[in-house]
């Protein structure tokens, strides 16, 4: 029986973050960012890669768009022009 009702706690955890993902998706991505840049200064980009996955399956299970290729911490990826020279 505890095993029933730590799933059912972990259930209803799961149901209200889904509602806020819902209810905020903008501040999701923000905070998906945040913490992914975190996490890759903190690994020192050994799983940047990973990192850059889970960041973009967040943001578009929370309605957003893949940004193409922008990591979490990559402020450059879009500071180009459209001549693809930097500003």
């Amino acid at each position: 029986m505890p095993f029933i009702r730590r799933f059912t706690a972990v259930a209803g955890a799961v149901e209200a973050a889904r509602q806020y993902v819902k209810n905020n998706p903008d501040k999701v991505r923000a905070y998906t960012q945040k913490a992914g840049a975190f996490v890759d200064k903190r690994t020192k980009g050994k799983y940047h890669d990973k990192i850059d996955n889970v960041v973009r399956k967040v943001d578009k299970s929370a309605g957003g768009e893949s940004r193409g290729g922008e990591s979490p911490g990559d402020k450059s990826a879009g500071d180009e022009s459209a001549g693809g020279e930097p500003r």
